[in-house]
C-alpha cells in the first residue's frame, strides 16, 4: 500500500491511515482502543482489519495489559485513548506490565494539554510527559502535524522497544512536506538565527512558536526555531549546538514546565556544562479548564505573544 501523501487531513486520520499502511505490510500490527475509536480515529481500521482491532471498553488499564500480553505473542500493539487516561490511568501497568518487562507496545495519548478543549480540567493532561520521563528507556514523541505523525508513527513500528505518542487529534496547518523524513531522537531546524533559540513542542505550540518568530524578526530579532518532535531521546546536537551560538534558550511546551521539555533541555544543557539563559513557555503549576483552543492558549500564557515577551526579556538581561 502507498504511504499516505495527503497532508490536508486531521493528524487523528493521518495516525489511523499510517496504521492501516502498515497492517496491509506486516499481520503483527494490532490496535487496541478503550472505547475511544471514533475519538482516536481509528474506526476505518476496524472496518477493513476487523479482529485485528480490539475494543475493550473503558478499561485502560485492561487495554495496556492486554497489549502487552499481545506483544509477548510477537504482535505489535498500537493502544490509545485520551492523554489523561494514557498517563495517569494505566500509569502502573505500562510501566510494569510494558516497559519493566523489556516488551513493545506503542501506547498514544490523544488530546495533550490544552487541547482537550471542553473536556475541560479532569481530562486535560499537563502532566504526562513527566510521568512518562520516568519510565526508563521509554521513547516520548509529540508531532505537529499530519506529516510528521506519519512519520513518527512509522518510526515508532520500527523501533523495538515501548513509545508514548502525544497526538493532537485535529488539523493543524501543516509544517512538513510528505516526503519528511523523521526519526526518533531528531529535531527539525526550521529557521536559523543568531539572537535567540525557540524550542517548540506539539501541534499546539509549534504554530505559535512560529508566529512569535515572525513578530520577534519585525522587531530585528532573529530567532533559531527548532521543532523537538522527540522528547527523549533529545537531539543532543542539535540543541547543544544552537543554545551554545544563542545564548539564550526559550522551551515552548502544551504542558506543565516541571517535568516536561524545558526540564529534559535545562538537564541536557547543565550535564554538558553549557551556560545560557534560559525562559519557559508552558502551564505554571495549575490545572485545565474548559474552553476554546484560542482561549486557552491565552489562559495558560502560551501564546506567540507571551513567547516573545519572555524571549525579548532574556535578551535584556
Amino acid at each position: 500500500m502507498a504511504e499516505v501523501k495527503d497532508m490536508d487531513i486531521e493528524m487523528r486520520q493521518a495516525y489511523c491511515r499510517t496504521l492501516m499502511e502498515l497492517a496491509a505490510e506486516d499481520p503483527r500490527v494490532v490496535v487496541l482502543e478503550a472505547d475511544l475509536m471514533k475519538a482516536s480515529g481509528t474506526m476505518p481500521f476496524k472496518d477493513a482489519f476487523g479482529k485485528r482491532a480490539i475494543d475493550v471498553g473503558v478499561a485502560e488499564a485492561d487495554m495496556v495489559g492486554i497489549a502487552s500480553g499481545l506483544s509477548v505473542q510477537g504482535f505489535i500493539p498500537f493502544a490509545a485513548t485520551f492523554g489523561c487516561f494514557a498517563a495517569r490511568r494505566t500509569f502502573d501497568q505500562f510501566f510494569i506490565s510494558s516497559n519493566y518487562a523489556k516488551l513493545n507496545v506503542k501506547l498514544t495519548g490523544t488530546d495533550p494539554g490544552v487541547s482537550a478543549v471542553y473536556n475541560g480540567g479532569t481530562h486535560m493532561p499537563f502532566e504526562d510527559i513527566g510521568l512518562m520521563r520516568m519510565i526508563p528507556d521509554l521513547v516520548i514523541l509529540e508531532p505537529s502535524d499530519a506529516a510528521s505523525v506519519c512519520g513518527l508513527v512509522r518510526e515508532m513500528y520500527k523501533h523495538q522497544g515501548c513509545c508514548y505518542l502525544r497526538l493532537h487529534r485535529k488539523k493543524s496547518p501543516a509544517i512538513y512536506g510528505p516526503d519528511e523524513k523523521f526519526e526518533i531522537g531528531k529535531a527539525k531546524l526550521l529557521k536559523d538565527g543568531n539572537d535567540v533559540t525557540l524550542i517548540g513542542l506539539g501541534a499546539v505550540m509549534m504554530q505559535e512558536v512560529l508566529k512569535a518568530a515572525g513578530l520577534l524578526e519585525k522587531e530585528g530579532i532573529n530567532a533559531t526555531v527548532i521543532d523537538a518532535l522527540s522528547v527523549k531521546p533529545l537531539d543532543r546536537d542539535l540543541i547543544l549546538a544552537k543554545a551554545r551560538e544563542t545564548g539564550v534558550v526559550v522551551t515552548c511546551e502544551n504542558h506543565q514546565v516541571d517535568g516536561g521539555l524545558g526540564m529534559a533541555v535545562t538537564k541536557l544543557l547543565a550535564d554538558e556544562n553549557v551556560f545560557c539563559r534560559m525562559g519557559y513557555i508552558g502551564v505554571q503549576d495549575r490545572f485545565g479548564q474548559v474552553g476554546n483552543l484560542d482561549y486557552l492558549v491565552k489562559a495558560y500564557n502560551l501564546s506567540a505573544d507571551d513567547i516573545c515577551a519572555k524571549a525579548k526579556s532574556l535578551l535584556k538581561k
